[in-house]
């Protein structure tokens, strides 16, 4: 049991002092003024996937290679450092600022991609901001636009669908939030927007309902003088649900809302014949 004890103590000092023994070394060498050497190192700790001293390395050789026929190289291995470092906002920048550095450079195609699709990796939730989607869906369709013969414009433009999905199921949810908060205008309003910047969208047939159900409780709740005209919506409302969508799962509550609207304009109508010939 001692000599257990003993071996595991001696494991976990022979393990520390070697990381010490790293970590001097390490530290010898940022301080160095021998760029070659540092520029070796840098690229072994790369190879060996230790990317956060590789980055120490690169930081300070780069600017001494500048202009150099190894320039291209070390700042190849910088950007991809940082991306393999799961750092995707200075990846996505490091990319970029290659294929501007380096326009003739055979990485110059493969990394426009990769910068957009570092933007696609920080593209949030659909419930988030989603500036970063937009941002990622301009950079992919900028690759697109610069590469069309491409092997990765199909992804790329996967990757754009999808986002746009993402962008589709935000428009969607702010247009339900309005419904919920009984603000039916803005609500009709958002849910046209889902179908105009959307036109092949998958909610098209619940946002043309959710239209006329905004109608309907608008006008339900309106004052008597604006119900005419409001209960009107209704029924326009409904004949586009129906005429898009005749076997629509919602007619059932379409159709009693449209009863309800037609009964209320007959009625507003004859008070309003029955005060003209007063």
């Amino acid at each position: 049991m001692l000599n257990r004890h003993i071996s595991k103590g001696i494991l976990i000092f022979s393990a520390t002092l070697l990381l010490f023994t790293s970590c001097s070394k390490y530290q010898k060498l940022l301080k160095s003024d021998d760029v070659m050497l540092k520029k070796e190192k840098a690229i072994e700790y790369y190879d060996n996937e230790d990317y956060h001293r590789a980055l120490g390395l690169l930081t300070d050789v780069i600017p001494a290679f500048r202009g150099t026929a190894e320039a291209e190289t070390l700042n190849y291995y910088y950007a991809m450092a940082h991306y393999n470092q799961g750092d995707y906002v200075l990846a996505a920048h490091y990319f970029k600022t290659f294929t501007q550095g380096f326009p003739r450079s055979e990485h110059a195609e493969e990394f426009l991609f990769m910068s957009a699709y570092c933007k696609y990796l920080l593209s949030p939730r659909s419930s988030l901001d989603q500036t970063a989607t937009l941002e990622a869906i301009r950079e992919l369709q900028s690759f697109a636009n610069r590469y069309p013969n491409s092997n990765r414009v199909e992804e790329a433009n996967m990757l754009i669908d999808e986002l746009r999905e993402k962008l589709e199921v935000k428009a969607f949810g702010s247009a339900m939030m309005y419904f919920n908060i009984r603000d039916y205008m803005a609500a009709v309003r958002s849910f046209q927007n889902v179908i105009r910047d959307y036109p092949d969208t998958q909610f098209r047939e619940e946002a043309m309902f959710y239209i006329l159900r905004s109608h309907f409780l608008y006008a339900e709740n309106s004052i008597e003088a604006r119900q005419l005209e409001r209960y009107q919506n209704v029924v326009d409302s409904h004949r586009r649900l129906v005429n898009r969508f005749p076997d629509t799962g919602f007619l059932a509550q379409a159709d009693r809302m449209l009863i309800t609207a037609t009964e209320q304009i007959s009625r507003l109508e004859e008070i309003a014949a029955a005060q003209n010939n007063n």
